[in-house]
């Protein structure tokens, strides 16, 4: 791509090819994709093969699972319903997600699941749109029974086989009881497969189907979706997941045949997305651009600041500060500096090279994706390695420190 000096410099872009470059000679990583953008300037790299064994180079529009870096894109199915007042923040689930209704909370967090009380009140919109209605992953609990009991029920991963429908995974989350009362306590990730079947149940339509006609053909993400057509599937890389002691790299899950190659029964608002770093880039743009895509209006400015500004009180920040600083060895620093809006972090103290506001977030599969309004930037890496191994999160966190150093 041709440069100029009204984003980035020269020698800062020679040098983030480079560190990049690095990573995948180093044999580490295979290959990755990445994609910045400043004002006008918009460069990309495409480096390494799809395979391990060699193959195919990887390309622009090569095809990731992206897995937590979903979330940012799916919360957005819920700002539109906010915005058109299909939803309101404080109305209690209860009517659409009757499973939640009239829940019991342990009485200690890591306590026996038949030692409850009655929650103090019903879960809310906003408890599930901020990751704090009662359930989810805390790695300060997880030998605790209810995490062994939420993992057994509900957590469904490449190694565990596929989700069962909506409907059916929703009754099994309701035979849980909460481990924290509504409102109280960050817990990551499980909220946001619960505001997918949400948004389904409001919308009388699948997740997908609402997401592609409001958010994902407006913004010409052709390739983002749950699964990846046969036609396109030569352009999706095995998932590589490093063996911890040996570094030998184990197939996680291959393209053709694999788990993105159909569509699911359960649409994982929390993980489940297929995209590329131009879809990406898209996606951040109308975020940067206060919800307009030209002369589109997508999301309002309001329903954007929502959920790219922290929404966490100062004790829910303490648990999710604490969840992080348990994983930092492993995740080279990725999800931590700070908060959280709807769907994303955002920093909210000065942790790194990144300036405070920054939003976006980072996935399991070797996935991130942030901007920031400060510069006015946008940033995705894509890579097809699991955060088995330190790996794949270094690639990142160099990615990001190189990335601001070539701001011009």
């Amino acid at each position: 791509m041709g440069t100029s000096n009204s984003g980035f410099s020269d020698a800062g872009l020679r040098r983030l090819h480079d560190v990049l470059a690095q990573h995948v000679e180093s044999t580490k990583i295979p290959g990755l994709v990445a994609l910045v953008s400043r004002g006008r300037q918009t460069h990309v790299e495409a480096i390494g093969t799809m395979r391990h064994d060699g193959g195919a180079p990887m390309r622009r529009d090569t095809i990731f699972r992206m897995a937590s870096t979903s979330k940012p894109v799916t919360m957005a199915a819920a700002m539109i319903l906010l915005d058109e007042c299909r939803l309101r923040l404080d109305d209690p689930v209860d009517q659409w997600l009757p499973e939640l209704a009239d829940r019991q909370v342990l009485t200690r967090p890591d306590g026996p699941l038949d030692d409850t009380v009655p929650a103090h009140r019903p879960i809310t919109v906003r408890d599930l749109l901020t990751s704090t209605f009662g359930l989810g992953v805390d790695f300060e609990s997880m030998a605790s029974p209810i995490r062994a009991a939420t993992f057994e029920r509900l957590d469904y991963s490449v190694a565990s086989g596929p989700a069962p429908e909506p409907d059916e995974w929703m009754r099994r989350l309701g035979e849980l009881p909460l481990q924290y009362q509504p409102g109280v306590r960050w817990q990551y990730d499980l909220s946001n497969e619960v505001v997918g079947v949400l948004v389904s149940r409001v919308t009388g339509q699948s997740l997908e189907t609402f997401l592609r006609a409001r958010i994902l053909d407006p913004l010409g993400m052709k390739d983002t979706a749950f699964h990846v057509p046969a036609d396109k599937i030569d352009r999706l890389p095995p998932l590589l997941g490093p063996d911890p002691q040996t570094g030998e790299f184990l197939v996680w899950d291959e393209a053709a045949g694999g788990r993105s190659s159909a569509p699911p029964a359960f649409q994982g608002a929390g993980g489940g997305l297929v995209s590329t770093a131009d879809d990406y880039h898209a996606y951040f743009q109308m975020l940067l651009n206060h919800g307009m895509h030209g002369s589109e209006k997508i999301l309002s400015r309001a329903a954007v600041e929502l959920m790219t500004t922290n929404r966490l009180s100062p004790e829910q920040l303490a648990a999710r500060e604490a969840m992080f600083s348990h994983v930092a060895h492993l995740s080279s620093g990725q999800g931590a500096n700070g908060g959280w809006g709807f769907g994303m972090a955002v920093r909210t103290y000065r942790g790194d090279y990144a300036p405070i506001g920054q939003f976006g977030w980072f996935g399991g599969t070797g996935t991130t994706a942030y901007a920031d309004r400060t510069n006015q930037l946008t940033g995705v890496l894509l890579t097809q390695v699991g955060l088995s191994t330190p790996d794949s999160p270094r690639a990142m966190s160099d990615f990001w420190t190189t990335l601001y150093q070539a701001i011009d």
